[in-house]
């Protein structure tokens, strides 16, 4: 990297500390802002769900009947099945890993030469007037070696339980549903966000209208918090950038 641009990596986070400086300055002794309510298919980047779908199957009547074959039930079902009905994600994370790997590699090399006959006399000739001690038999010698060591180890346990109720965003071909939930609690000075994201199959919505976290697929979770204690725990802008631009 050369000096304009490290130069210019460093007038950029500078510019951005400052702006962040000044958001801050703004809003000391203020709670943070909880985010308005707003249609998530009308937010910037925001992009339809597309999937390989099978071949869509046509309502069919039974002669005399009323209703029609694809009906999950005798009555009117309840569970969330069109855009913009509401359902109830069960979220529940209980994961665990342990991983350790150890690596060890080495090598050793060692390469001599000499010089005899003709070219070993001029050798010595040219090292006798020189006042130079050198072995016309050892002439060129290479030596070489490596050893490399690794350790590496994973120790992750995560435990999460909580619910959140999502929207309903899309209806595919097949019937699966696009949901989309969002949830913001905040206490005294810190937001606690819930986001979840993914495609259902209605099978899998229970009958009270709620739907496990392993059900989901595409399953977008994400747990976390905005706020005077998340931004102490989070290292300063400069310390970021040095971290991404320095090689060592």
């Amino acid at each position: 990297m050369t000096i304009a641009k490290l130069a210019t990596v460093l007038i950029l986070a500078a510019a951005l500390a400052g702006c962040n400086t000044t958001d801050r300055l703004a809003s000391v002794g203020q709670a943070p802002v909880l985010t308005a309510i707003a249609d998530p298919t009308t937010t910037a980047g925001y992009q339809p769900v597309r999937m390989p779908m099978p071949e869509p199957i046509a309502d069919t009547y039974q002669p005399n009947s009323l209703y029609r074959t694809s009906a999950k039930g005798f009555f009117k079902d309840e569970r969330a099945h069109r855009i913009g009905d509401i359902l109830t994600v069960m979220v529940t994370i209980d994961d665990s890993a342990k991983i350790n790997n150890q690596t060890n590699r080495s090598r050793a090399s060692s390469n001599t030469a000499g010089m005899g006959g003709i070219f070993g006399a001029a050798l010595t000739s040219a090292t006798a007037e020189t006042d130079l001690n050198i072995d016309p038999s050892a002439a060129i010698q290479f030596d070489s070696g490596m050893n490399d060591r690794g350790n590496g180890s994973v120790n992750r346990a995560e435990s999460l339980e909580t619910s959140v109720a999502a929207v309903v965003t899309q209806v595919l071909p097949n019937g699966n549903l696009v949901i989309e939930g969002r949830q913001e609690v905040r206490v005294n000075f810190e937001v606690r966000d819930l986001i979840v994201a993914g495609i259902v199959r209605p099978s899998d919505i229970q009958a009270n209208n709620t739907v496990p976290s392993t059900k989901i697929a595409e399953a977008r979770i994400s747990y976390g918090g905005r706020g005077q204690i998340t931004d102490v725990q989070q290292p300063r802008y400069g310390q970021q950038a040095m971290d991404a631009i320095l090689p060592f």
